[in-house]
């Protein structure tokens, strides 16, 4: 990525294994606040939350993810 830009990611926190309802099964593949702090510890933050959500896909499909999203933008 190149000086300056600007990364938008989401993804699933640890907290998705105990849902069961969805998303990696192991928690290698998951995110957490503080993991993403270290890996992004050079750039500038702009946004680091983590949520549960309510997803409705239609009929019989609703559910309560862990979620967490990340703004950053790579350092000049």
């Amino acid at each position: 990525m190149k000086t300056g830009g600007v990364l938008l990611l989401e993804g699933y926190g640890e907290e998705q294994l105990g849902y069961g309802t969805g998303g990696p099964s192991n928690v290698e593949n998951l995110y957490t606040q503080q993991g993403l702090q270290r890996t992004f510890a050079n750039w500038h933050i702009v946004l680091l939350v983590s949520y549960d959500a309510d997803i409705s896909e239609g009929q019989g499909h609703s559910e309560r993810p862990a979620l967490i999203d990340l703004i950053a933008r790579k350092p000049r």
